[in-house]
């Protein structure tokens, strides 16, 4: 089983999905996405395999940058993923990769899902 998970350390929720990973065993391979930012092909990729109807549902939309580039106004899906791609503290964390499944851990029990 090859795991994985975009993780912020300094978010709680981020912070609980890892340990609950680690608790059942499972040392996940652990990306730093706010400090190696996915590209805009890996965001897309992403979204399909969350199986979200749109970028927009993979952005935090409660984030400053959000409201200072006027996201909430955008249509254009590349727009959305791009501007996940030049700032990655848009995209919804923390979210857990197990082959061609995923999910966010908001719960951090729902992750469970599919390790």
């Amino acid at each position: 089983m090859s795991v994985s998970i975009y993780h912020n350390p300094r978010c709680s929720k981020s912070r609980q999905t890892l340990t609950l990973l680690q608790d059942k065993g499972i040392e996940p391979e652990i990306v730093l996405y706010l400090e190696t930012p996915p590209d805009a092909a890996t965001i897309r990729a992403l979204v399909a395999k969350l199986g979200l109807a749109s970028a927009r549902d993979l952005m935090r939309r409660g984030e400053a940058v959000y409201k200072e580039l006027g996201l909430k106004d955008v249509t254009a899906e590349d727009a959305l993923i791009q501007a996940m791609a030049d700032n990655p503290i848009l995209i919804e964390r923390p979210i857990v990769l197990n082959g061609a499944k995923a999910r966010i851990g908001r719960p951090p029990e729902g992750v469970l899902e599919i390790v």
